[in-house]
């Protein structure tokens, strides 16, 4: 069964109000046929052309559900993505105002910014590799239009894979001489550990996350480009960010970033 034209549009509508007003809505779901992701896609993309034609700016993408585990859980069997805009990007330790999300959550990841373009579905995992430009440490703040956090696999894509703002550290990397797939991760609020884990729990290894994602973005017609950001993926669990915490994260051999949530 297919989703009708209608009920993408209408699911696209449900979102975009939600996030025009920063006020909850109910799940997308009940308007997509069960197992349609291609539908949910379509909601997401409906959006997207909303937001950039209003003027904001694609600076990358981000992978979702990359943990097995998570997978297994919603009943699928690959990532999902979103799209990251420019005013999603929030300096490193600047505090990020209450009125900028609805229900936020934060997730330590390992982020990529490419140096050439990922035009082609049919790259190998070298070409991924000559298209990094360098690596940093992010947190990923991720947020959900839907509320309570009531969603399957349909929601989170059609409500760009629940993306909220994203910080990066500041001292990047080149990529030869890290072990991304060993790398150990640890996320603190303030000053207590809430979250770890290591690169393997991102589908084996980061680099895995952006080989999939340039090769589902060129198929879908949006691909990856020199200056994108590439958000690979959870490291670990996420957690609740609540007024006036401070959620830092430390991944070995990359450092150390931080996002600061304002008390009011």
């Amino acid at each position: 069964m297919e989703t009708s034209q209608a009920d993408i549009r209408a699911a696209a509508d449900r979102l975009y109000e939600a996030n025009r007003s920063m006020s909850a809505c109910d799940p997308v779901r009940d308007l997509l046929a069960e197992g349609d992701l291609a539908a949910a896609y379509a909601v997401q993309e409906i959006n997207t052309t909303r937001f950039l034609d209003a003027g904001r700016v694609l600076a990358g993408r981000k992978i979702g559900l990359t943990s097995k585990s998570v997978q297994r859980q919603l009943g699928v069997d690959q990532p999902d993505y979103g799209m990251l805009f420019a005013d999603m990007a929030i300096p490193d330790g600047w505090e990020i105002p209450c009125g900028r999300l609805i229900q936020p959550k934060a997730e330590a990841e390992v982020a990529f910014v490419l140096g050439r373009d990922l035009t082609s579905e049919h790259i190998t995992a070298a070409d991924v590799i000559r298209a990094v430009d360098c690596v940093l440490p992010a947190i990923e703040v991720v947020d959900s239009r839907v509320a309570g956090w009531n969603i399957r696999i349909l929601d989170t894509i059609a409500d760009n894979a629940s993306s909220g703002l994203y910080v990066l550290g500041n001292e990047p990397k080149a990529l030869a001489g890290l072990d991304l797939r060993m790398c150990g991760m640890v996320m603190e609020v303030r000053g207590e550990p809430v979250s770890t884990g290591a690169g393997v729990a991102c589908l084996g290894h980061p680099l895995n996350a952006v080989w999939w994602l340039a090769q589902v973005m060129a198929r879908a017609g949006r691909p990856l480009k020199a200056g994108d950001t590439v958000l690979s993926g959870a490291l670990g669990p996420m957690v609740p960010a609540a007024r006036g915490d401070t959620v830092e994260a430390r991944i070995n051999g990359l450092g150390s970033v931080r996002a600061v949530f304002a008390k009011e």
